[in-house]
């Protein structure tokens, strides 16, 4: 198989190549591999190979299964495999092994993939960009001086450069569906709860956060979630199952829905006029499907629920750091974690326990009543971003914020990081890039970014559809409605002889001063 044969294929066609024997588990895991060592030096998705696993488990591989020999990579955040590390993006964890599988990888793994290794990430998910320190950034390959978005950029880049045709991610705060609009992809967040993820873990940011996937196709996100939903052995409540599997709503198309729209930001301050025009496209191709569209969208206090989310993430965070210092047998050091993510946990020892039950309890609020906004209306649409992919950069703490956040942190009071408000500034930054997709994490509601739109720039912007609390169905019927009137598949990067993304950018270029790949 070619790679150009390879990528006119979805997971569920290729696993269909595999059933019929038309092609074999090692031949995509071949062309896949060589796919990533052609494009990885230019894009940095990939830090963790585990390839060399893969090939001894191909020839037993159940052909049969749903994915049968596909390739695929994992997030390296929430995911553990066992026998390889979960780094987080941190110098701190890049060594420490998992001993067991979580849930969801065990459920992922019984759908036959195989799995090539583990994606970039910035430091335990925190930010709405991938650019570690560990790791170096990972770059977008419809343009490599652009950011392929956060926290899952190195599992959509992988995707959207003809790595693997799925890979592995994890939404806190859009962190599927921003990637998902900025590498050109389709990116679901399921409801609160719609996937497992423990044992012994409890919700990640008060259950703010849930692992699916990115993917070319409707199809092949819903597929994965027929696979992988469902409760885990310790869950905090029970989800209503579907009442017949996701794959099948993807073929059939929706009623007539009242869907309300909106470009108005939530919580930042201004959008760009290519997300804006992507909504107002999206709008008349939803008028000319047959659903009713009317301009209208719930309230949100921005300023209110973005301080009680930044505490509530500062909380979350120093929690964490005290269950590694727990198994790590000792403190982390301040070398060992980022400038930003070291000054969180500051701040998490100077929050009271007052400061942080207010802060759940605003977030709470603010569910609460965008969930009712959803009595009225079947669907909610805006932009998933508030700008198209920025430059790799461009998005804060900036250098000279990065000199403040070191100072800071070198003197080691979180009331002093508190008082300078350097947090606070970083966090409405980022919120000004993400103005929607943080308040559906807090409301628990499913939604996605569909790839409806690429600007005269040739860039990819998402549009966001979100519907009710376990009404994925609604959501994956539109998506596959909007596939078939709307085809992206075939929208792939450029791509020059070598198979580098063609804009510009020299290999050599774009490798120096990354942190680079790692072998198994």
């Amino acid at each position: 198989m070619t790679h150009d044969e390879y990528t006119r294929h979805d997971a569920t066609a290729l696993s269909a190549l595999v059933r019929t024997g038309e092609v074999t588990p090692l031949e995509l895991i071949e062309v896949a591999v060589q796919r990533l060592e052609a494009v990885n030096p230019a894009i940095n998705a990939v830090v963790y190979r585990m390839d060399d696993e893969a090939r001894a488990r191909a020839e037993a591989v159940d052909r049969e299964a749903l994915f049968a020999g596909v390739p695929f990579l994992a997030k390296d955040l929430q995911s553990d495999y066992a026998g390889h590390p979960t780094s987080r993006g941190s110098r701190l964890l890049v060594n420490r092994v998992a001993e067991a599988d979580t849930e969801l990888v065990r459920r992922v793994r019984a759908t036959g993939v195989s799995v090539l290794g583990k994606t970039n990430t910035p430091e335990f998910g925190m930010l709405p960009y991938t650019e570690p320190e560990l790791w170096g950034p990972c770059r977008n390959p419809w343009s490599l001086d652009r950011t392929p978005g956060g926290s899952s950029g190195g599992s959509a880049a992988a995707v959207a450069a003809g790595i693997v045709p799925i890979a592995g991610g994890g939404d806190g705060a859009g962190s599927i569906r921003m990637p998902a609009s900025c590498c050109g992809l389709f990116g679901l967040k399921p409801t609160r709860g719609r996937t497992p993820s423990g044992p012994g873990r409890g919700e990640s940011w008060r259950g703010a956060a849930i692992e699916h996937v990115l993917t070319r196709s409707v199809r092949d996100s819903a597929a994965m979630l027929d696979a992988t939903h469902g409760p885990g052995a310790d869950p905090p409540y029970r989800i209503e199952p579907p009442a017949q599997p996701f794959s099948r709503e993807v073929a059939t198309d929706p009623r007539r829905l009242r869907i309300a729209w909106t470009t108005a930001p939530m919580l930042g301050s201004a959008v760009h006029p290519d997300c804006v025009d992507a909504v107002a496209d999206a709008v008349k191709l939803l008028a000319d499907l047959g659903h009713d569209v009317v301009e209208a969208a719930p309230m949100v206090d921005g300023p209110a629920f973005a301080r009680a989310f930044l505490r509530m993430m500062a909380g979350e965070l120093g929690a964490e750091i005290e269950d590694l210092t727990a198994a790590l047998g000792r403190k982390p050091r301040r070398s060992e974690l980022e400038p930003l993510t070291w000054c969180f946990g500051l701040v998490s020892r100077a929050l009271s326990s007052a400061d942080f039950a207010h802060a759940l309890r605003t977030l709470e609020r603010t569910g609460n009543a965008v969930a009712a906004f959803f009595t009225d209306w079947d669907v909610l649409v805006t932009p998933t971003l508030a700008t198209p992919p920025p430059a790799i950069g461009g998005l804060p703490p900036r250098p000279i914020e990065h000199l403040q956040l070191r100072v800071l942190g070198a003197i080691g009071s979180g009331r002093v990081v508190k008082m300078a408000g350097l947090i606070d500034r970083t966090a409405a930054d980022a919120f000004d890039f993400t103005p929607w997709t943080p308040v559906f994490n807090i409301s628990g509601q499913p939604a996605m970014s569909v790839p409806l739109h690429w600007n005269a720039h040739g860039l990819p912007v998402g549009v966001h559809f979100v519907a009710r609390v376990g009404d994925e169905a609604t959501l994956l019927r539109l998506a596959g409605q909007l596939e078939r009137a709307r085809p992206w598949f075939d929208r792939v990067p450029e791509m020059d002889a070598s198979g580098l993304p063609a804009n510009g950018l020299t290999r050599a270029s774009t490798t120096a001063g990354t942190g680079g790949g790692v072998n198994e």
